[in-house]
């Protein structure tokens, strides 16, 4: 398929997955907001060997060349895992970087389009990413760089998707708290008299993850998040394979003392999951681990003051019973011990008001936007 000076072509070599894989590192050289991910890591991502979500995805990757030189990419795959629990034959694209041209965004979203209606896809959604937790499109927030397992892009890309006949589904909002010097942040006198109700009442323990038995506390997370999110919307039942492949992968930058898990007489109930934010370290690494950038990564991370809240869930049964203000009150003890300056709580979606109010409660502020688009098949 060709127009415009452009060509664009599947990937089918390793050569140019190796293009596909690298053209962010170009594209983005001149963008001082960019944080290059690590290429062992998204490598990867599209190894189906390497990645377990590949598994249950028929998926295909498109490269878009202008006079030899990669222009763009992206990716169009069905998860069937999604398809079955959506009960909705929902394709999804992602992994959606391109040149500022209309003409080669219309050609790469084109071949996506096409692509999931030969699956037989009645509805395109994306972006969406091959990592779990990473969709969307940033349309607000460009000045920070993104924290950990945070996309980020250039802002044009809100007005190619919109183009095509993409239209918003849902905004994904991000909130922070930030030491700006001065007096330190306190939680509210309320929110603190609340947690105590809430801890009598409900009888509810927090611990912090166990590095000894880390197998088994994946496990309970994974059950507690399978079930206390599987009707949020965009919600994909993880699997176990892929909670411990994402367990290994972070065990090098976890801190087990800020991944919570709430019981109620032994029986979990609910899990917070919050990460250092390695991005501060990766930016000097250009992607490369080796030789030296592990030992930077486990050098560094003591000295991380910025975190990022990654997950949080609670069974259905203890929901709005407040159980987050337990979890947010030992997580402020903890992060105030460690010195934190920033925290971020990445990503909440838009109108799920049982988690938006407690954190504009506590005086956080929305600072970032994602979109996630969508568009009818024909």
């Amino acid at each position: 398929m060709t127009g415009s000076g452009f060509t664009i072509r599947k990937v089918e070599s390793r050569r140019d997955l190796n293009t596909y894989i690298r053209f962010p590192y170009g594209h983005y050289a001149d963008d001082p907001v960019w944080v290059p991910p690590l290429l062992i890591e998204e490598k990867k991502k599209y190894a189906s060997r390497k990645n377990p979500m590949l598994r249950h995805c028929d998926y295909q990757l498109f490269l878009l060349w202008r006079d030899g030189r990669p222009a763009g990419r992206v990716s169009a795959f069905v998860d069937h895992m999604a398809v079955e629990h959506w009960n909705e034959n929902v394709g999804l694209f992602g992994s959606y970087e391109c040149i500022d041209d209309p003409d080669a965004s219309g050609i790469l979203l084109d071949a996506a389009k096409n692509w999931l209606i030969g699956k037989g896809m009645k509805r395109m959604r994306g972006p969406w990413s091959f990592a779990s937790q990473e969709w969307g499109t940033l349309i607000q927030g460009y000045e920070t760089p993104p924290m950990i397992m945070a996309p980020y892009n250039p802002s044009y890309y809100d007005a190619q998707l919109r183009a095509f006949g993409l239209r918003k589904v849902k905004d994904l909002i991000v909130y922070e708290l930030v030491d700006r010097g001065g007096e330190a942040y306190q939680l509210p006198d309320r929110f603190l008299r609340l947690a105590d109700w809430i801890e009598k009442k409900h009888g509810v323990t927090i611990r912090s993850l166990d590095m000894g038995r880390l197998k088994e506390d994946v496990k309970i997370i994974l059950d507690v998040a399978n079930e206390a999110t599987r009707d949020n919307w965009g919600f994909v039942p993880v699997t176990e394979e892929e909670a411990e492949d994402i367990a290994r992968s972070m065990k090098p930058i976890v801190d087990a003392d800020i991944i919570l898990i709430a019981e109620v007489a032994g029986r979990p109930v609910g899990y917070l999951i919050v990460f250092p934010d390695v991005n501060q370290i990766l930016g000097s690494l250009n992607g490369r681990l080796f030789p030296f950038g592990m030992f930077k990564i486990l050098g560094a991370k003591k000295k991380i003051r910025e975190y990022r809240i990654w997950g949080l869930g609670v069974i259905p049964e203890y929901q709005r019973k407040a159980i987050d203000t337990l979890f947010y009150r030992r997580l402020y003890g903890i992060l105030m011990s460690k010195q934190a300056k920033r925290i971020e709580v990445n990503y909440i979606l838009e109108d799920n008001a049982v988690m938006n109010n407690p954190v504009i409660k506590m005086g956080m502020d929305q600072v970032k936007a994602y979109r996630v688009y969508e568009m009818p098949l024909a």
